[in-house]
């Protein structure tokens, strides 16, 4: 027998998600040292700690490639408006209680709400970055972020030379604050509000320390034509000439896409995080998630920040996608539940450039991965898991997560915080006496 740190055993199914889209049944998957040793057949192993996983679907953990956690603390302030009056509703109140105290509490919060509903790792993206990044790695949960860039001070303040000083030292930060390993990350919040010098300066900079970049682009038709009034150019086309447009690069939303975008994007390498919930809600649009993976675009999928979609629930944004596929192809077999979740997990790991490490269960990659108990009236009966995990699980069902071999969520409840403390101090720090 061969001894390792964890074995999960006896899982109803094991969705890979790897290359050939394996799937095991009655099976397991042995972890040791934070990486998969084994997957399927598990009985060759004795473990330190066993997880008995009868009835359980167990899936890579979900990869949510656009968000805004500490925004969890602006929850339902921003409610009736497009995305343009959302901003201003935000902004406002960013300035009153998001400085770093309350970014550090709203990432917590964030995290927290992210890992108990099967989400291991995060894109995401706000001011005071090392704070937020402080109280999400405390959580357990595998965080990419990185200096948040305007042309003007914005609500954190800073002037453009600050803003390029925390980016030289933002390895440093990094290290020192530890946690799952994740790229490090430079965030032009949009080429509206970054303008063509200054994102030919970020390429440079994200070079100089081997950053990765993500932005927002063509969310709805308003932010296209005001970027082509301020600057001659749709986004597409100032990320593109600024040399931003290639495989580092997530773009968040791409909404209100033309061919041009389309065929720049497909072509420099660059990929698209889909937030259907948050366009929904702002009513910016439907974006052709079909359509662009047929052109060769890698599409993931995210929740956006609860400000604007009010969760992060990584189900309810996979079932969002799938219907939203079908509508906008007017055809009921536009994409599949599989595809749903390969989009959720190794195409957002591709994404970040994570895909050889997490993503996928195979040997050799990190473990992160999530036990869905399919024991419910909801589940039952299940024919297919995929098409279960789309359409009927929901965040509640997630039992347990592991970020990189390490269990973080045990029996739906965290393991490295205390969760009433979280939401104890997030109340305190808004004001809601609940």
């Amino acid at each position: 027998m061969t001894r390792v740190e964890t074995v999960i055993t006896n899982a109803r199914f094991v969705l890979t998600c790897d290359e050939q889209n394996s799937v095991y049944e009655d099976a397991g998957v042995a972890i040791d040292q934070g990486r998969i040793v084994a997957v399927g057949d598990v009985t060759g192993f004795e473990a330190e700690s066993v997880i008995e996983a009868g009835g359980c679907i167990v899936l890579p953990g979900f990869v949510n490639l656009h968000t805004h956690l500490p925004m969890t603390l602006l929850r339902g302030i921003a409610e009736n408006v497009d995305l343009q009056g959302f901003l201003e509703c935000v902004w406002a109140e960013e300035a009153r209680i998001m400085g770093p105290e309350g970014t550090y509490l709203g990432a917590r919060l964030g995290a927290l709400e992210a890992l108990l509903g099967g989400t291991t790792t995060a894109l995401d993206m706000y001011f005071h970055p090392e704070a937020a990044h402080r109280g999400a790695v405390e959580v357990g949960i595998r965080h990419a972020i990185g200096p948040v860039f305007f042309d003007f001070p914005g609500p954190d303040g800073l002037e453009w030379s600050e803003r390029i000083e925390l980016t030289r030292s933002w390895p440093a930060t990094l290290e020192e604050i530890g946690g799952p390993y994740v790229p490090r990350y430079l965030m032009p919040h949009s080429p509206l509000i970054v303008n063509a010098e200054h994102l030919l300066e970020i390429n440079e900079l994200a070079r100089e320390i081997d950053a990765r970049i993500h932005t927002h682009n063509s969310e709805n038709d308003k932010e296209n034509n005001d970027t082509i009034a301020a600057h001659g150019a749709r986004p597409t086309a100032l990320l593109r000439d600024a040399g931003l447009l290639d495989e580092r690069t997530t773009l968040a939303h791409c909404v209100r896409l033309d061919e041009t975008d389309r065929i720049a994007i497909a072509a420099g390498g660059a990929s698209v995080a889909h937030n259907p919930g948050s366009n929904l809600k702002l009513a910016s649009g439907a974006m052709d998630l079909v359509g662009y993976r047929d052109q060769g675009i890698t599409v993931g999928l995210g929740t956006d920040g609860c400000s604007s979609s009010n969760d992060v629930d990584m189900f309810a944004v996979l079932r969002l996608a799938a219907n939203l596929a079908r509508l906008v192809r007017l055809d009921p077999a536009a994409i599949s539940a599989q595809d749903i979740v390969r989009a959720a997990t190794i195409d957002g790991a591709r994404s970040i450039g994570m895909a050889e490490r997490i993503g996928s269960i195979e040997v050799g990659k990190e473990a992160d991965v999530i036990l869905v108990d399919t024991n419910a009236p909801h589940l039952t009966p299940l024919r297919d898991p995929f098409t279960a995990l789309v359409y009927a699980a929901g965040r509640s069902d997630v039992r347990d997560v592991f970020v990189a071999g390490n269990r973080v969520v045990a029996d739906r409840q965290p393991t490295m915080v205390d969760q009433r403390d979280v939401i104890a101090a997030a109340r305190s720090h808004v004001g809601d006496q609940s």
